[in-house]
């Protein structure tokens, strides 16, 4: 049995922690922004296929302490690197963090390939070449106070990219989040689900594929793990026959409203991209317009606004969601909102009391995730 780790965005691990524990791998422990599973490469395929939290899925493989160049390297050479790749095949090191004795990344990474790749040279005569794009093997190395963790990244690209994302319009969530949050937000395909500021439509998407049960990638990209001289073509073919099974056709109520003319025209276009466009509902209206006379019963509305950030933009911003809020308490009573605030003025413009909040980080800012019940 082997032990893997899948990672997280900062905010996200309790979301991720629910969809291990759906899929039943075998979870030993969280880390950090990461949840270790224990079990065999099926588990791993499972999990780089169908996590939709996940960013990342990897092969931990070793620790130690090193305090000198020449102790990282001889702790690098421990592990056997040419049982995943061959000579004619590429690799790349990813370096994380620093202390006083190894104070630039870039030495880390460089000395860790300089003993991977004489360690194929002495068994084989000959070296991979490196490839800092598209590595068939990816090498990640973390320094936290002297001690070295190395692992194999067995994804080969982030999860986080699904590959539906054709166009997209000013600060889009990434796909990744917008599913943390609809875990977050308990939303089930029985209720509607509304998303009047819908952008790119990445909320919608993702919930469409996960009511769908298809996989977040959609069988679109080939993982690392398929590079591998280890990996078993029977057991992935086993993997995705089993998700092919699983796929559902329920019906489901998907709204996304947008002021904007070309978001709509890009959530509709990813859509299509997605193989989920027939699901969802795509209309352009202003918020203020909004109205809950066209809905048969109660759901959950999400919504990721605009912050602010531009200079005498947030006064008026205020206004705008206190007049959202206002329809709200009007129309749409028994609903719950799922609101991702980058400003604390701006949330508290909508004048309710959030019952759960969730601390996060969307992209490079600081925000927090706050569910309401619309009373």
């Amino acid at each position: 049995m082997a032990k893997f780790i899948a990672l997280t965005s900062t905010g996200l691990l309790p979301a991720l922690e629910e969809e291990i524990k759906i899929l039943e791998l075998p979870r030993t422990r969280t880390q950090g922004n990461g949840v270790w599973f224990e079990g065999s490469w099926k588990h791993c395929y499972q999990a780089n296929l169908h996590l939709r939290s996940a960013t990342r899925v990897l092969l931990p493989i070793l620790d130690f302490h090193a305090y000198k160049p020449e102790e990282l390297y001889n702790n690098i050479l421990k592990h056997d690197f040419t049982k995943y790749i061959t000579t004619e095949q590429t690799i790349a090191v990813e370096a994380h963090g620093q202390n006083h004795q190894f104070n630039d990344q870039r030495f880390i990474a460089l000395k860790v390939k300089d003993a991977i790749v004489d360690q194929f040279r002495d068994k084989f005569g000959k070296r991979p070449d490196v490839d800092g794009k598209n590595p068939d093997l990816l090498v990640v190395v973390r320094l936290f106070k002297g001690c070295f963790s190395v692992s194999i990244d067995t994804s080969g690209f982030s999860l986080t990219k699904r590959g539906y994302r054709e166009q997209t319009v000013e600060a889009p969530i990434r796909e990744h989040i917008a599913a943390s949050l609809l875990t977050y937000a308990q939303w089930s395909p029985e209720e509607p689900l509304l998303d009047p500021m819908c952008g790119s439509g990445t909320f919608l998407i993702e919930a469409a594929l996960k009511a769908k049960h298809i996989p977040p990638t959609q069988y679109k990209q080939t993982f690392a793990f398929e590079k591998f001289k280890t990996f078993q073509p029977d057991i992935w073919a086993e993997v995705l026959k089993e998700a092919h099974d699983k796929e559902q056709s329920p019906p489901l109520e998907l709204y996304g409203f947008d002021n904007n003319q070309s978001a709509i025209r890009a959530a509709t276009e990813n859509a299509k991209a997605a193989k989920v466009r027939e699901l969802i509902n795509f209309k352009p209206q202003n918020l203020t317009d909004l109205s809950g006379k066209n809905f048969n019963k109660p759901g959950l509305i999400i919504v990721n606004p605009p912050y602010g950030e531009r200079l005498g933009e947030l006064e008026k911003l205020k206004v705008l969601y206190s007049e959202f809020a206002s329809i709200l308490k009007k129309d749409f009573k028994g609903w719950r909102l799922g609101f991702l605030s980058g400003h604390a003025e701006l949330s508290a413009a909508l004048g309710l009391k959030a019952h759960r909040k969730w601390p996060l980080m969307n992209s490079k800012l600081e925000c927090k995730f706050l569910l309401y019940e619309i009373r």
